[in-house]
């Protein structure tokens, strides 16, 4: 399996947060995660990345349990399997669209402009490589952020609100991209959303709960 997390609980000092979280995603997979705002559902997307610490249960990625590993092993461990998608996009100001996308490559060390540039057409940014972030738009901010989550071919997808700050018609062209990059390389994707139109294309959509999950489909 892609993802899987066993009785996983998360407080924050005396206050819980959540508990009793299990969940197991496939390669390929679309769960979409709803549920009331201050749940914990950014935490929890948190803690399956290894970017934030949990108080019981486990997170294994892609086989590997993130428990016992120090934080430069996490670290090289998300930059291999994971990729991020968030609502405020993060993308780097000083960088080009094309540089941008490419990062997550250099980083691990196997530059490939061919990956980038088919990466960049199967998010409809083709011709804007050598653009600014200032001179684009939110929709295709957007879509720059899922093609550099996407050029290192991660294991999990690991996408916040990715839609929230778009208009309709944009998020809907969004969301196309996403899902269909994801579905094409096998990616298991967890979406974080209060989007009815994001979760009609899940293959499963789970309510977080304090106590753990409610499932809706």
């Amino acid at each position: 399996m892609s993802l899987q997390l066993h009785q996983l609980s998360k407080r924050y000092g005396d206050t819980p947060v959540f508990a009793n979280v299990s969940l197991t995603v496939a390669p390929g997979e679309f769960v979409a995660i709803v549920g009331e705002s201050g749940v914990g559902k950014s935490t929890l997307l948190n803690c399956m990345a290894g970017l934030d610490h949990w108080d019981g249960g486990s997170v294994h990625l892609d086989g590997t349990d993130l428990g016992p590993l120090d934080d430069d092993a996490r670290t090289l461990l998300r930059r291999q399997k994971v990729g991020f998608v968030f609502q405020a996009f993060h993308v780097l100001g000083h960088l080009d669209v094309t540089q941008n996308v490419a990062l997550p490559l250099l980083l691990l060390g196997t530059p490939d402009d061919a990956r980038v540039q088919a990466m960049l057409q199967a998010v409809g940014l083709e011709g804007l490589g050598q653009r600014l972030p200032q001179q684009l738009s939110g929709g295709q901010l957007q879509r720059v952020a899922i093609a550099r989550a996407l050029v290192h071919r991660p294991t999990v997808l690991l996408a916040d609100e990715p839609t929230g700050n778009l208009d309709p018609a944009t998020a809907a062209r969004v969301m196309d991209a996403l899902v269909a990059q994801t579905r094409l390389h096998g990616t298991a994707l967890v979406l974080v959303t209060h989007s009815e139109a994001a979760t009609a294309q899940a293959d499963r959509v789970l309510r977080l709960r304090p106590d753990g999950f409610e499932n809706r489909t």
